[in-house]
């Protein structure tokens, strides 16, 4: 198990992002919570299995339909902060 902090900027926010990350993660069986944040990039916390997460990561890349993703920055964090049950929007 591992976990990241992904920080996506772009047109990211009001578009339905959070709620396709939420999806997609739980598609993946990944753990962890996806929030806006006050400077317009969207943060993601996830933990799970390393092969989930690459998948994730591609798919942030690029995002919902009316997203427009410009950059996709991360770092691997402890994952015991990450509920690896749940995925939450905040």
């Amino acid at each position: 198990m591992t976990a990241r902090r992904y920080l996506v900027s772009g047109r990211v926010q009001g578009v339905g992002f959070r709620w396709w990350v939420r999806s997609r993660a739980m598609e993946l069986g990944l753990g962890g919570w996806v929030r806006n944040l006050p400077d317009g990039r969207v943060e993601v916390v996830a933990g799970g299995e390393a092969g989930a997460l690459a998948v994730l990561e591609d798919g942030l890349q690029h995002g919902p339909r009316f997203a427009r993703v410009e950059k996709v920055d991360n770092v691997e964090i402890q994952d015991e902060v990450i509920p690896h049950i749940t995925f939450d929007v905040r």
